[in-house]
């Protein structure tokens, strides 16, 4: 199912109304269904959601928070669209990030944490061969999550959680590059394979090297973007 094929209309049946709403938007932006740059009507969002413009509005105002929509002037919210120099900061912390969460996790050597790493990256091959952009980015999560908390670093997930909905966009954007599909879980693999020796240097050497791809994909689709528009600082931890 193409980003575009996606469902829209939420299912009042589970949590609450806006929570719903707040998911079913989020994933619309973060599998490109709405792409950096699109202004977000709430006339239309409410007939397609079928929900109150209050709920839009409060939706977006929560999006807007998390750096993933922006108010810009007379066209109103649109879906933000970060600069390349922007995608390199929040890669750079990541990386950091990451790699010591690898580091640690190689270290502590813990087989619950492997498994969960190897389901993760087996769910992440799944994805790409479905041809399933939200799948790919939810198993990819699924990974980091293991990885942080294997590693014991509740405090450097909790940062890289408050800036996931813009990594996930970025993420997005490079996971339908030619090629990503293999090389993206291949440079993955590696991480989990130094993880499993217990090779902590080899673990964070190779999260940065896979931050530091991701990164240079990232850049150069941005620079093809027309009119890159800056992200606002991230007020919300989600």
């Amino acid at each position: 199912m193409s980003a575009g094929e996606l469902p829209m209309r939420v299912d009042r049946s589970a949590k609450t109304l806006r929570e719903l709403t707040l998911e079913k938007m989020r994933e619309a932006i973060v599998s490109l269904r709405f792409r950096p740059g699109d202004r977000l009507v709430e006339r239309d969002l409410c007939e397609q959601l079928g929900v109150s413009r209050t709920v839009v509005r409060e939706v977006l105002r929560h999006l807007e928070a998390e750096g993933i929509v922006q108010t810009q002037g007379h066209r109103g919210p649109v879906v933000a669209k970060a600069t390349p120099a922007e995608a390199r900061q929040i890669y750079e912390i990541r990386g950091m990030l990451e790699g010591s969460a690898a580091r640690a996790c190689a270290e502590a050597g813990d087989p619950k944490t492997i498994k969960r790493l190897e389901t993760a990256l087996a769910g992440i091959r799944k994805a790409y061969a479905g041809k399933a952009p939200a799948a790919v980015v939810a198993a990819t999560t699924a990974f980091y999550e293991a990885l942080f908390e294997g590693a014991g670093q509740a405090i450097a997930w909790g940062i890289v959680s408050s800036l996931n909905s813009r990594i996930n966009h970025l993420r997005a954007l490079t996971i339908s590059t030619p090629g990503r599909d293999q090389d993206g879980p291949a440079q993955m693999a590696k991480i989990l394979d130094a993880i499993a020796r217990k090779d902590g240097a080899a673990a964070f050497q190779a999260c940065l090297d896979h931050v530091a791809r991701a990164s240079a994909l990232a850049e150069a689709i941005l620079r093809d973007l027309d009119q890159p528009v800056a992200l606002k600082p991230t007020k919300h931890a989600g």
